[in-house]
């Protein structure tokens, strides 16, 4: 892979000492040659004075030149001015090195003014008017290391950020895209952390939804999701089945070449029978549980899916050990259908039940917050917040066919955190690059490349990550080949290195041009929390100093949403501004350092 290199002047190098002597020179003369002319002005007597500065500069040492008595005055004065410049200037470049750390430095090799031009909020502004978006530039990404000027990804963006444990993922990415979305947002975690900082300003734009069918928010069940009303024929079908199948099981686990496909297609087959008669899903397990009952393949052909009803039929009609074999397999699929707790969200609890029912379609016209959480592990929803996922993904795709231009008028934002832990959609590489020209903005958060790997496999997450035109990489990761990629794109620089000598009337000045990667895989392994790298299509790579919810715009409705729906707010707002006082420390500390 070739290496982008910008040649920059070495600032450690010596070969800045001539240039400091001949400043100083410059200003000492100018000095003395303004406080003589200028004092000699104030007295009345410039017309003594040569009109050559360098006659008058020889004329005061040789005594043909008097100073004058405002002269001091005016030296003073000057002294003073240049006194305050200094001054100004180390403000400037020290006072704005405050809080810096080692790899900051490298920043001066990476993207700056016009290599990120597409990222500023001017380019993401002229998105938004050009596709009739109001009241937001676009996803905020960060503020730029060296100018602090905000960064964006513009409404045709679609992004991947890969953040480490605790390294501020939430309150530097996932949050702010959050609050500055214009329309609809959906949501997928497995922490409350991110309903209760955003609920609150989410509801003053549209109605909140909160699925939550293993109680990590305690929230009740006042609506309810009927999965099989995204079931319209066997494609669907087979879509559904598909998230049962990659959310019920341990990612990176084995499957069998032909119980697994067997049992997934007799799942799909049951679902759509199921949805055609109108049953609710847990009919489905029921069937799951009765291998020789023939009802599911006549619900299929009274409705004119023959080969639907022949592939269930066939699979009644084996010997019975293999058909138990795929019987057993699809019933592990559909397994979080046995959960009481689970149940209550995806059907009526009785025909009296009056909870209205979710509408995606609905829902993205309206442009709400849908939360969608679950836990991994035995029992987890993980198959239904997929498919929620994805059926609210594609009703806005629905409607941006119909909508002008193809796309949305009003973007819709998803941000899926932990998505390889509870929203598996084994589909999402294939479909990112064609959400961005519709207007579904979608931010996939990872802790680990290996952990997309174990989701899409090795080929899948490299087309995820390659349709992603903003990639985040904030931190905390140690796997070696990915930080080596990351060091190979972010490429590297010369750096002229002025060294010089001086012996018997003799002074020479040497060069050397040095190649040195700009940010190793040590550099990137150790990336202080606070930092970011930022790598965008058509933009060089640049660091930026992230920007926590706290230090936003938002932060007193995020805190008046902690304190009104997290049962600990008062604990929880403490806990982040604490956190947010060690980076600053951290990075205090490593600025003193480097």
């Amino acid at each position: 892979m070739s290496q982008p290199n910008n040649r920059r002047r070495d600032p450690s190098g010596t070969g800045a000492g001539p240039l400091v002597f001949i400043f100083s020179v410059a200003i000492l003369g100018g000095g003395t040659w303004a406080s003589v002319y200028l004092g000699h002005k104030i007295e009345g007597t410039e017309g003594t004075l040569p009109s050559d500065p360098f006659q008058l500069i020889i004329g005061l040492f040789t005594g043909k030149v008097i100073w004058p008595a405002a002269g001091l005055w005016v030296a003073i004065g000057l002294g003073v001015a240049i006194l305050g410049l200094v001054v100004l200037w180390l403000w400037l470049t020290k006072g704005g090195q405050k809080n810096r750390t080692r790899i900051d430095r490298s920043a001066q090799y990476m993207g700056t003014g016009k290599d990120i031009e597409a990222l500023s909020k001017k380019s993401a502004q002229a998105t938004a008017e050009r596709l009739g978006v109001k009241d937001s530039a676009g996803v905020p990404i960060g503020q730029h290391l060296y100018s602090g000027k905000p960064l964006y990804g513009s409404w045709e963006d679609m992004h991947i950020d890969i953040w480490g444990p605790r390294t501020g993922k939430t309150t530097s990415r996932a949050v702010p895209a959050i609050l500055d979305a214009p329309g609809a947002v959906l949501v997928t975690s497995n922490k409350r952390d991110i309903v209760d900082a955003t609920r609150g300003p989410r509801s003053e734009k549209g109605p909140v939804f909160v699925f939550d069918p293993q109680g990590i928010t305690l929230e009740e069940p006042t609506w309810w999701w009927n999965p099989l009303s995204y079931v319209t024929d066997e494609v669907r079908a087979s879509r559904l089945a598909e998230h049962f199948a990659s959310g019920s099981r341990e990612p990176g686990a084995k499957t069998d070449s032909y119980f697994d496909p067997a049992g997934q297609d007799l799942l799909a087959g049951l679902l759509l029978a199921a949805a055609l008669d109108q049953r609710p899903i847990t009919d489905v397990y029921v069937w799951l549980t009765r291998p020789s009952d023939e009802r599911p393949a006549e619900i299929l052909e009274e409705h004119g899916f023959e080969l639907s009803a022949a592939q269930v039929g066939g699979v009644i009609a084996l010997p019975e050990k293999q058909r138990g074999g795929i019987y057993g397999t699809a019933q592990q699929m559909a397994g979080c259908l046995t959960n009481r707790a689970i149940v209550r969200w995806v059907t009526r609890l009785s025909g009296a039940d009056s909870r209205p029912q979710f509408s995606p379609a609905d829902f993205v016209a309206a442009g709400g917050t849908l939360y969608s959480l679950s836990k991994e592990g035995k029992g987890t929803a993980g198959p239904l917040v997929t498919a929620l996922t994805v059926a609210v993904v594609e009703a806005a795709e629905e409607l941006a066919v119909l909508s002008p231009g193809g796309r949305l008028q009003v973007p819709l934002v998803g941000v899926l955190d932990e998505a390889a832990n509870v929203c598996r959609w084994r589909a999402l590489p294939d479909l990112y690059s064609h959400y961005g020209s519709r207007g579904i903005i979608l931010d996939t958060i990872l802790q680990s490349w290996s952990q997309g790997v174990e989701v899409w496999g090795e080929s899948g997450m490299k087309k995820l990550w390659s349709a992603s035109n903003v990639k985040v990489y904030g931190g905390g990761v140690s796997e070696v080949n990915f930080l080596q990629d990351l060091s190979k794109l972010v490429g590297s620089h010369d750096r002229l290195r002025t060294s010089t000598s001086a012996g018997r009337g003799n002074y020479s000045v040497s060069r050397q041009v040095q190649r040195e990667v700009t940010l190793d895989v040590d550099d990137l392994g150790a990336m202080p929390k606070g930092r970011a790298l930022v790598i965008s299509s058509g933009s060089r790579p640049t660091l930026i100093r992230t920007q926590p919810w706290m230090r936003g715009p938002h932060a007193e409705a995020v805190k008046a949403s902690i304190v009104k729906y997290d049962p600990q707010g008062a604990r929880t707002i403490v806990e982040a501004e604490n956190e947010l006082a060690r980076t600053d420390a951290a990075l205090a500390t490593a600025g003193g350092a480097s």
